[in-house]
């Protein structure tokens, strides 16, 4: 993004012009976060680029974050976001650690190989139904599969997959594509408008960078091999990043995420799997456990192939890790508040010890 840009053209949308004073048009420059490195952010705004380091007191930011900074470039304060992706850290790490913010349509890339799962789409569907923003699942190298044989030593069905991920949810939009190719390609345009803010997402192998550098025209990410075996691929992507399309939209791609634990993530569950939250109101125990117990709508419903086993069964693993790291988070931020109270309980005494002197 060398050119000079307008706010428009940046992703800039009235919810963020609503937020600001008179004082801040006369005294503040608005700019956003295109890139964020281990120590610092880079920044881009009407004036261009710039770094802006990264200090303790600062809230926590990811890319696509509005903020103010005044004339000498220093940062002041960020925009309330209109959306939002965080997760729970890999491992055992008790951390929220963010991925996209202020995102209005987010590309769920999946390929049609050995990755293809419809477990992990849910999953990537909940973070969109979560944080209000709409999905789009690309299935990628659309012409290996269609050169391809399935299990059974078929021809492989690329519309039979296509209609399996779109029965996950209501008006979902799914497209397959050959990542390489700009014509198969251009069936996303009607999601690329100017001034919209997308993110691409999705593991690593499946041809995320690759869809990068044919929307915005050129070689900007580097991509890289797959292993024939299982399909997986290497991380070439290593940190979050903006980039401006011919179309006028930005795009933010996201280094490939082999753990994406979810957490406060109840009110997107609930939306994506509404069917099966209706059944359980009609359970005979407000706990049914929708094992043996007498009057199960959900059993019920198995029975007579209304709802999907394969489906119920992510629903409640996707609800129960939900659960849990939910309850994990929020332990950690109550610890982090009363060690913040107590610090600043420490300063205000010694403030106070000193005027005493």
């Amino acid at each position: 993004m060398t050119s000079l840009k307008t706010l428009s053209q940046l992703g800039w949308q009235p919810v963020f012009q609503q937020q600001l004073t008179l004082e801040d048009y006369e005294n503040c420059r608005i700019a956003r976060i295109a890139e964020h490195h281990r120590g610092h952010y880079v920044l881009i705004s009407e004036s261009g680029i710039e770094s802006l380091e990264i200090r303790p007191s600062f809230p926590s930011m990811t890319v696509g974050d509005w903020l103010l900074l005044d004339d000498d470039g220093q940062f002041i304060r960020p925009l309330d976001r209109q959306s939002l992706f965080a997760r729970k850290g890999a491992g055992t790490k008790v951390i929220e650690q963010l991925i996209a913010a202020n995102i209005d349509t987010a590309f769920v890339v999946c390929a049609l190989d050995h990755d293809f799962n419809l477990n992990r789409i849910e999953r990537y569907l909940a973070m969109c139904a979560d944080a209000s923003v709409e999905p789009v699942v690309v299935l990628t190298k659309r012409d290996l599969a269609e050169s391809s044989l399935d299990a059974d030593g078929n021809a492989f069905d690329v519309n039979d997959t296509l209609r399996s991920v779109e029965a996950l949810a209501p008006f979902l939009a799914v497209e397959a594509v050959n990542a390489l190719d700009e014509h198969t390609t251009s069936a996303l345009s009607p999601w690329l408008k100017s001034g919209k803010t997308l993110v691409v997402m999705g593991s690593s192998g499946v041809g995320k960078s690759t869809l990068v550098n044919t929307l915005l025209g050129d070689f900007v990410q580097a991509t890289g091999g797959i292993r024939e075996s299982d399909s997986k691929g290497r991380h070439t992507t290593t940190a979050r990043s903006l980039h401006c399309l011919p179309s006028g939209a930005v795009l933010l791609d996201t280094p490939g995420m082999r753990e994406l634990k979810i957490f406060d993530s109840e009110d997107g569950l609930n939306t994506l799997f509404s069917d099966i939250k209706a059944l359980e109101s009609q359970c005979r125990f407000s706990d049914c456990q929708h094992g043996n117990e007498p009057g199960c709508a959900i059993r019920d419903a198995l029975a007579s192939g209304s709802i999907d086993e394969r489906r119920l069964n992510n629903y409640i693993k996707l609800q129960s890790e939900d659960a849990r790291n939910s309850a994990t988070m929020a332990q950690k931020r109550a610890k982090d508040k009363a060690f913040t109270k107590m610090v600043n309980t420490v300063q205000s005494s010694h403030r106070h010890m000193k005027k005493g002197f």
